[in-house]
């Protein structure tokens, strides 16, 4: 992009910049560290120049807003038509608490619906269950049957929001009780707006509500994938999740490397089934963290997007340009949130949704400022709604597409990341795979150890968590927390004991031994599922018949 002999006497300039001005400033003012880097490792400078970037071929590397490889967003005009959209994840308790508080949030301006489910329900236990005692509706909604979604989802016009549901194991569950709900509503499938999570790889590695082993689950997420095709083109069959890898511990470069092998194998299960990659690669979508560090953050999107659509060009021969769109959701980094002056946690989830923001998502959620002591408060959760409508209304930021775009540091940074991302893949290629990294510990293993490392520096002091390692306050104990009443597990277990009673037992045998039969085989799995479901068997049933064909997990122990 830079003229050669410009390139010779800007690099010149600098040296002497450096060896006099900079020697002279800080022999008198050292700097506050020897070295500044990224939370991946990538050695930030002191300034940067037209030289960091002397190699980027504008049309190769960056292009327009909505052409490949959509380093810089894909839609040509972004947030200028239409703002991303504002997706609080909230679920907790029961049904109608839940239901509650999401017609709370659509008054409040929340233009798309996130869904929290409990424990119990993310590992394909019922409410009764002898393993659920005790996390009832603890840390999200309890779903036992269509009975319950029919409640969470009353007077909302599921023709008219986009849903979002944290569910993995049992996804295809869930999503056969939601098509249910949209029917009984006057609702046809293709109506349907929306995403399920549906990453079983990364519960493996860092989450761990997985049910069955790795081919069946497989199995199942490619059933959805051929399933919305035909019925629920609308629908997003998967969100490959880096956000808990993230949590987990891992770096900004490893998010991005092992979300998208990830995909990588998803794609290649999706297509040793038969399916074709431009059947089923528009409707992939991904879900990333949005961390403190701003502009590691907003480079790790534009990574992101021109890797993933290299790899789906390139490995997978995509023809279909969306197959080629990382299009993905962002979360605010709930690992960073911190129970000690927790007022400190609306600063940096304003600062980690600019990052979002300025990196291009399509949808957000910003966590509670008391997220690190309790299920957030209407308060919090307003709060945290707000600061989305602040930045995307107020701040100026939506007014141009990739407004960091020519930042030499960031370009720099993109860069960077983007290749160390390529070579952890490459590195996960030469394992076999995603699935074969995981069960020989690779994935797990290189996050540990950068948790392990990110924390040393936070108990030695090299990282400053502001109210945790520095600026301490003596504080009260926090009043006015939210809190599940255990009553709830006791009121679930009357529900499912009534569903019971009044639901034709006989049709629920008939649908769990032909979904038990067809679990034997090789058939698509969705609509055996859907029949029950719609036949108010229970969440717990259905998965209780698919653990009994396929069997569970073990975990592998990674030291």
């Amino acid at each position: 992009m830079f003229n050669n002999e410009k390139l010779g006497q800007l690099k010149k300039a600098h040296e002497e910049w450096e060896n006099t001005v900079n020697t002279k400033v800080i022999a008198k003012y050292p700097e506050r560290k020897k070295e500044f880097e990224t939370s991946s490792g990538i050695r930030v400078k002191r300034a940067y120049t037209p030289e960091d970037i002397e190699n980027l071929d504008y049309d190769k590397d960056l292009s327009y807003p909505g052409e490949y490889p959509y380093t810089r967003g894909v839609q040509p005009t972004m947030y200028r038509g239409k703002l991303w959209t504002m997706r609080q994840y909230a679920g907790f308790a029961t049904a109608e608490e839940s239901n509650q508080r999401y017609k709370y949030l659509l008054k409040q301006g929340q233009t798309g619906l996130s869904v929290a489910f409990d424990l119990p329900t993310q590992i394909g236990y019922d409410s009764d269950h002898a393993l659920s005692e005790g996390e009832v509706g603890k840390v999200g909604v309890a779903i036992d049957s269509l009975k319950d979604m029919e409640i969470l989802f009353d007077g909302i016009p599921l023709d008219k929001v986009s849903t979002s549901m944290t569910i993995n194991a049992p996804a295809s569950v869930l999503l056969s009780m939601y098509i249910a709900v949209a029917e009984k509503q006057g609702i046809s499938p293709d109506q349907l707006s929306g995403t399920i999570q549906n990453d079983i790889l990364k519960e493996y590695i860092a989450r761990g509500t997985y049910i069955f082993p790795v081919e069946p689950s497989m199995r199942l997420i490619t059933d959805i994938f051929e399933y919305c095709s035909k019925y629920v083109p609308k629908w997003n069959t998967i969100s490959i999740s880096g956000y808990h890898i993230r949590e987990a511990g891992s770096t900004a470069a490893q998010e991005v490397a092992f979300t998208l092998a990830d995909g990588i194998a998803y794609v290649e299960a999706a297509m040793k089934a038969g399916l074709d990659v431009d059947d089923f690669g528009p409707r992939l979508s991904f879900f990333f963290n949005s961390h403190n560090d701003i502009l590691e953050e907003v480079a790790k999107f534009r990574a992101a997007r021109r890797l993933w659509a290299k790899i789906m060009k390139d490995r997978f021969k995509a023809k279909n340009p969306k197959s080629m769109m990382l299009r993905f959701h962002t979360q605010t980094a709930g690992c960073t949130l911190t129970a000690q002056q927790p007022d400190n946690n609306i600063v940096r989830v304003a600062m980690q949704t600019l990052a979002a923001v300025l990196g291009g998502t399509q949808s957000l959620h910003t966590n509670s400022r008391d997220e690190a002591l309790a299920l957030p408060t209407e308060d919090s959760v307003r709060i945290a709604l707000r600061t989305q409508q602040i930045v995307g209304y107020e701040s100026g930021v939506t007014e141009t597409v990739d407004p960091l775009a020519g930042s030499y540091y960031i370009e720099s940074l993109t860069d960077q990341i983007e290749k160390k991302a390529t070579e952890y893949i490459s590195s996960i290629d030469g394992l076999g795979g995603a699935a074969k990294a995981i069960d020989k510990g690779y994935i797990q293993k290189e996050i540990q150890d950068s948790a392990y490392k990110y924390q040393k520096e936070i108990e030695a002091g090299d990282r400053i968590v502001v109210g945790v390692n520095k600026f301490q306050i003596e504080e009260k104990a926090p009043k006015g927390l939210l809190k599940v009443d255990p009553l709830v597990g006791e009121l679930q277990k009357k529900k499912i004991a009534e569903l019971r009673k009044e639901r034709d037992n006989g049709k629920v045998n008939k649908t769990l031994e032909a979904l038990r039969k067809a679990a034997q085989g090789n058939v698509n799995l969705m609509p055996l599922i859907l029949d029950a479901v719609k036949a108010y068997a229970t969440l717990g049933e259905i998965c209780g018949v698919l653990r009994e064909v396929f069997g569970e997990y073990q975990q592998s122990i990674v030291l």
